[in-house]
C-alpha cells in the first residue's frame, strides 16, 4: 500500500487542500491519503479558531465523495501534534511492506530542521513537497523528495477566517464545510 499523510490545522479545510490530495494521489499513484488536523501543532503559538473537533468534522464534509481521501483522528489525543509520534502510531497499525509519504508545503518543509526528531522523520517517509510562491528550500541529505510543482495555490486559511469574520463568503470552502461554518457560528467576530 502507498499513503501519505497530510497534516495540518485546517482551520479551516479549504478546496486547496483537496486539490493538493487529489493531486498526490494522481502524481504519485497512492492509493489513500490521510487529512489528519493537528490536535496541538507545536509551531503554532496562537490559539486556533475552531476547535480540534470542529475542524475534524470539516475535514471529514470535505474529503466526502473523493475516493482516496480520508479523514483520520490519529492525533486527537496528542498533547502536542509531533509528526514523528504521528508517524510511528500509524507505522503500527499498518501491514509491512506500507510506504509513507508526507505531503508538506516548501514553506513547512524549509524549516524541517527544526522539528522534533526530523532525522527520524526523514527515515520513514518521502516528503511529497507542495511548492508556495516565494519559498526556497534545501534538501537536507538523506531526505527522500517529490516536488508537487503543477500546483501552486496560494489560497490563506488566515484570510478565508478574515473574510468569515466579515460575514463574506469566501469562494475556496467546500460548500458543506461553509454550510457547517455557517450552521455552528465558527470564526464569528474573531479578527
Amino acid at each position: 500500500m502507498r499513503l501519505a499523510l497530510f497534516g495540518g490545522t485546517f482551520d479551516p479545510v479549504h478546496n486547496a487542500h483537496v486539490a493538493v490530495a487529489r493531486e498526490a494521489i494522481s502524481r504519485c499513484a497512492l492509493d489513500r491519503v490521510l487529512l489528519i488536523p493537528n490536535a496541538i501543532p507545536p509551531h503554532k503559538q496562537r490559539r486556533l479558531g475552531a476547535s480540534y473537533e470542529h475542524r475534524l468534522r470539516m475535514v471529514e464534509l470535505a474529503v466526502e465523495g473523493n475516493d482516496g481521501l480520508h479523514a483520520s483522528n490519529l492525533e486527537k489525543d496528542n498533547e502536542t501534534s509531533y509528526s514523528i509520534l504521528t508517524i510511528e502510531r500509524l507505522r503500527s497499525s499498518l501491514p509491512a511492506g506500507t510506504e509513507l509519504y508526507f505531503i508538506i508545503g516548501a514553506d513547512a518543509f524549509s524549516e524541517i530542521e527544526t522539528w522534533f526528531r526530523w532525522q527520524d522523520v526523514l527515515r520513514e517517509v518521502e516528503f511529497l513537497v507542495l511548492s508556495r510562491p516565494g519559498f526556497v528550500y534545501d534538501v537536507p541529505e538523506g531526505a527522500r523528495v517529490r516536488r508537487l510543482d503543477t500546483l501552486q495555490l496560494s489560497v490563506s486559511s488566515t484570510e478565508i477566517r478574515r473574510r468569515l469574520s466579515a460575514g463574506e463568503t469566501p469562494p475556496e470552502l467546500p460548500e458543506a464545510v461553509l454550510r457547517y461554518i455557517r450552521e455552528h457560528g465558527l470564526y464569528q467576530g474573531q479578527m
